[in-house]
């Protein structure tokens, strides 16, 4: 097989000062070639402390959070407080094209590393700011947790149960989110560089990204005037009944299936479905009554709904999930698996196309299995390249381009800047 070219964004240099909020940026414009560079204060970053931890034991090299979003990524220790740590990184600014960082607006002002600042030193600098409401507005100044940003943007308020209160997701959701959000506008503004040749700075708000992941919610207030509520296993707003089953429980765990959708594709894999029960002797005169072809979602009551939900729910504890899912495909029902995380890393599809990496820690004396590109390109490379760095793992390489001496990184570190 010909060998690709290097990653899109390999020629770009970026210098990553993000905590939890914004860390992910860094990951993905690595996953696309960039050399990135974490910079951690001297005692390591914050995101080390967070767990789930290797092999359960808490340390600051062991974190899987760290491992998962700061691979692809050289590390390197610097305090950007103190005088001569200011100076170093000014003139690691100069070597870049990209600083990301995820504190409080003002803060990089303060110590005179802000977008104006740093401009003047590279003038074709790209820094992309990610924080929990932006940097203007009656919120800019406050902190903000995934808790926080998750609830203002409105998730919390559609997530869970109808009568229980609102419900946020046990992994952070939102801070992922500015990330993402925060590489794909640093590269909208490298490609702009490359036409104008100036450099911009980038503000994201995470609250901002929660409200576009509300998706349909919008939309069903703006066509239908329907404001969508918390539904559990239900999906509300696609017909006059308030409750129409999307999660199924089977005999070994869950699956998805919606009877909502109307005639057409969705008639003929309700029709399916019914005649595959028919075939096992589950035949319901009701389910069998209706005309498929004809069906209207729009017009079934919630009684109706309910006269469906018994049969299709007994039919579906006689099966497990791979059973209910092979079935599915040999009868084209639009009938799918609510995977666990082991079945996720167990999915056929998946290790066809070669989705999971294995990534040595020599320091762990352990190969760990990642996640891998999450696109592919014809003609350059993605995806894994380097497992994340231990603390300051890069200084020497990376001060010595500044012509630091072994001897300048002692008294340096003697005196609490690297």
């Amino acid at each position: 097989m010909e060998k690709k070219n290097m990653g899109l964004l390999s020629p770009y240099r970026v210098l990553d000062l993000c905590d939890e909020k914004g860390v992910v940026c860094g990951r993905i414009l690595g996953d696309f070639g960039a050399d990135v560079i974490k910079v951690e204060s001297p005692g390591g970053d914050p995101c080390r402390n967070i767990g789930p931890f290797y092999h359960d034991i808490p340390h600051p090299e062991n974190s899987l959070f760290w491992f998962a979003y700061c691979a692809n990524k050289r590390g390197i220790t610097l305090n950007i407080e103190s005088a001569d740590g200011k100076e170093i990184f000014r003139k690691l600014v100069k070597t870049a094209d990209v600083v990301v960082e995820s504190f409080l607006p003002g803060y990089m002002d303060s110590l005179g590393l802000g977008y104006t600042e740093l401009s003047q030193v590279n003038h074709s600098l790209i820094m992309t700011s990610i924080t929990p409401f932006g940097q203007t507005g009656p919120y800019k100044d406050f902190k903000g947790s995934d808790l926080i940003t998750w609830s203002v943007g409105g998730m919390t308020q559609v997530s869970g149960y109808p009568d229980r209160p609102p419900l946020r997701a046990s992994f952070p959701q939102s801070y992922p989110h500015g990330g993402a959000v925060g590489a794909a506008g640093t590269m909208f503004a490298l490609y702009y560089r490359t036409i104008s040749g100036e450099g911009q700075y980038v503000d994201v708000s995470i609250q901002e990204q929660v409200v576009r992941t509300l998706c349909n919610v919008r939309q069903f207030w703006d066509v239908c005037r329907i404001n969508l509520n918390r539904a559990g296993q239900y999906r509300v707003g696609l017909s006059a009944a308030s409750n129409n089953r999307l999660i199924w429980q089977c005999k070994d765990g869950y699956v998805c299936f919606n009877t909502a959708f109307s005639a057409g594709p969705s008639g003929r894999s309700n029709q399916a479905l019914v005649d595959w029960m028919n075939n096992e002797g589950i035949k319901d005169e009701y389910l069998n009554s209706i005309d498929w072809s004809e069906y209207s979602a729009a017009q079934t009551t919630e009684e109706q709904f309910a006269r469906l939900e018994i049969p299709i729910s007994k039919f579906f504890m006689k099966h497990t999930m791979a059973e209910l899912f092979e079935g599915a495909i040999e009868r084209r029902v639009m009938i799918y698996p609510a995977y666990s995380a082991k079945e996720i890393v167990e999915d056929p599809q998946l290790k066809d196309r070669e989705f999971w990496e294995e990534l040595e820690h020599p320091e762990l004396d352990d190969t760990v299995t990642y996640p891998g590109a999450f696109v592919k390109f014809s003609e350059t490379e993605s995806g894994l390249r380097r497992r994340a760095p231990l603390i300051g793992e890069h200084n020497q390489e990376v001060y010595a381009e500044l012509g630091l001496s072994d001897e300048d990184l002692l008294i340096l570190k003697q005196s609490g800047v690297i």
